[in-house]
């Protein structure tokens, strides 16, 4: 529809060529702005919606800019045959993409309006009527659940999980795929018994069959000296195969299909 290519989000890059966050060779649309405050948030130029100044190597980046639906598709199409072939698509991430609901429909009507297989990565910390509305156009809904105690996920997120959780047992039943994701975060929830209660919280929907564990790791940790923030989990190393492992055997335990990342 002419309408929807005329719809402006902000972005913040576009990634091509990426084989995770869904099947195949997928195109990664990064949206701007975030409800949460993760202390771990590989992306932290993603969290607020104005348009920044991050200083890299030396050197000041914008971060941010306003583009069309049709500016987008132009990109995204770019590699139509590599969809094709490979079954791949188009994935919508951040930040959170549902902070910016009109844009977030229209790319996705316009996405499935050109055949092409479409994602979101998201939190589902929004208003279900939002949510509702983009799940026509949607083929996978890979949903991060981060802890299942609300004392702990306001301590590290900035927000409480109820929202998060009651969303999640709705998209059980809405959603035409639902994929769990959980972000394994030292000092956050990195225990057996932590992993164990997400995942059982997960096993318990109807139609999930699927949790994805993603370790936790510093690959954004220069982001926040570029932005003037001070990085929260500073101190902290990434996890060996050898630190996951007994948490997938605990989601195993629940009869959930896991893997270690995305």
């Amino acid at each position: 529809m002419e309408e929807n290519k005329q719809v402006v989000g902000r972005i913040f890059d576009i990634q091509r060529y990426s084989i995770h966050d869904g099947p195949g060779i997928r195109t990664l649309v990064f949206l701007k702005g975030c409800v949460l405050r993760c202390r771990w948030c590989c992306n932290p130029e993603s969290q607020e919606f104005s348009i920044q100044t991050m200083v890299m190597d030396g050197k000041e980046k914008r971060i941010g800019r306003d583009a069309t639906v049709e500016e987008v598709m132009e990109e995204i199409q770019k590699d139509n045959r590599y969809y094709e072939r490979s079954g791949g698509g188009v994935t919508l991430s951040g930040g959170e993409a549902l902070c910016q609901p009109e844009f977030t429909k229209a790319l996705l009507m316009e996405c499935k309006e050109a055949g092409l297989h479409t994602a979101i990565e998201s939190t589902a910390c929004a208003s279900y009527e939002i949510i509702e509305k983009i799940l026509p156009y949607l083929d996978l809904y890979l949903m991060d659940i981060k802890h299942c105690n609300a004392k702990k996920h306001q301590e590290f997120t900035g927000k409480s999980n109820e929202l998060i959780l009651e969303n999640a047992r709705r998209l059980a039943l809405d959603a035409k795929e639902l994929v769990i994701r959980v972000p394994v975060i030292p000092s956050f929830n990195d225990t057996k018994e932590e992993i164990r209660a997400i995942a059982e919280f997960a096993a318990s929907l109807p139609n999930v069959q699927k949790l994805h564990l993603l370790p936790y790791h510093r690959l954004g940790q220069d982001k926040y000296n570029g932005l003037g923030r001070k990085y929260l989990l500073d101190g902290y190393m990434p996890f060996t195969e050898q630190d996951i492992e007994p948490l997938f055997l605990e989601v195993k335990k629940t009869g959930l299909q896991c893997q270690i990342g995305g």
